[in-house]
């Protein structure tokens, strides 16, 4: 039955073969991108739909049942030389091309989406609207999406890129997807083991984001920990293999009578993710690790600052936000306060507020 779509230039997603979605940016950018491919699917079954990610975000959508194929960018090729980047980027180009796209869907401000349109030649393309980018940036597309609204959530507005081309997605269908793996499920179940965890409930806390100016102060994290495991709570860190981040879990084990179980720089995103799933709760800041837990349905009490959680809340499950409410400058996105890397709105909440919302989540989700 043919349903009536008042956009004049809806494609006919009936006519789609094969079909394209890039996302270069950060981890949490592409997991919250992946609804895109569940949607894509859900109103057009037939459709091959392949990522084009960075080669260290690939775990988000890798595993994925709508995916078929996720190409890389690796950032390291810029190491190989002129001669050995080039022949990298003419052998992605050969791939891609090899793919014969029906439609692109380009999720960023990427100049690479552009190109890719240009040398693809699908007959579809769909990009952000960008009056200041020129003829070139507009001809890339054959349709222009808006962009750029700080009270739409980040998923929404990926979303909004197949809106524009005349789907209009379901409620069930704007879900995160992150597949752990057998692999990442079964190291972390040995993982669990050795702490005497298995099959137990505990709390999974990432205090750390890869931008620093978004955590918590070390000695409030150090003081919630504390309160969760008075309170009963198991509690499992993690951190990325980072100095930094490893630095500021050993602060937080300083501060604790008891030290806490520690996961920290040993679990690839697999296993974060596979981590998670296990856990009673996340617990975190803006950060991958969050929109991680979101996606794979884990209970999430996250902390904002200076990031907005209308954007980048987390998204689909039971949460608690824990963001000052006597700053009326936030989300201002600045890396601190004046661009000093401490953000005011952050280091004045309290052990108590994020105590009290988990200590809400938990008997909510019980």
């Amino acid at each position: 039955m043919n349903t009536f779509n008042p956009l004049r230039d809806a494609i006919p997603v009936g006519n789609i073969a094969r079909a394209l979605v890039i996302k270069l940016r950060h981890h949490g950018d592409v997991l919250v991108s992946t609804p895109v491919f569940s949607a894509l699917k859900a109103h057009a079954p037939q459709v091959e739909i392949d990522a084009l990610v960075y080669a260290d975000t690939a775990d988000m959508v890798t595993l994925h049942p709508d995916i078929a194929h996720v190409h890389q960018i690796d950032r390291k090729w810029k190491h190989l030389g002129f001669f050995g980047q080039l022949q990298a980027e003419r052998q992605l180009l050969a791939t891609l091309k090899a793919r014969q796209y029906d439609l692109i869907v380009h999720l960023t401000e990427h100049w690479r989406g552009a190109w890719l349109c240009h040398l693809l030649k699908p007959r579809w393309a769909v990009g952000p609207g960008m009056p200041d980018r020129g003829k070139f940036w507009a001809s890339s597309f054959t349709h222009l999406q808006r962009m750029h609204n700080p009270l739409r959530h980040m998923v929404e507005t990926n979303l909004d890129a197949l809106r524009r081309i005349g789907i209009q997605p379901a409620s069930h269908e704007r879900h995160l997807t992150l597949i752990p793996g057998e692999a990442a499920t079964d190291a972390v179940r040995r993982h669990l083991a050795g702490f005497g965890l298995e099959g137990k409930a505990f709390i999974h806390v990432h205090p750390a984001s890869r931008w620093f100016f978004k955590c918590w102060p070390v000695d409030r994290m150090a003081a919630l920990i504390g309160r969760l495991q008075m309170a009963g709570y198991p509690v499992v860190m993690t951190a990325a293999p980072s100095r930094d981040e490893q630095a500021m879990l050993d602060a937080i084990q300083a501060r604790l009578p008891t030290p806490t179980f520690s996961l920290s720089g040993v679990l690839s995103l697999k296993e974060l993710a596979a981590l998670t799933k296990a856990a009673r709760l996340f617990v975190g800041v803006d950060s991958a690790p969050m929109h991680i837990a979101a996606a794979v349905g884990t209970p999430v009490v996250a902390l904002f600052g200076p990031s907005g959680d209308k954007q980048w809340g987390p998204w689909g499950v039971p949460s608690r936000v824990v963001a000052s409410t006597n700053h009326p400058c936030r989300p201002c996105g600045h890396d601190g306060c004046g661009g000093g890397k401490i953000s005011d709105c952050l280091t004045t909440l309290t052990a108590d507020q994020v105590y009290a919302a988990a200590e809400a989540l938990l008997a909510e989700t019980s």
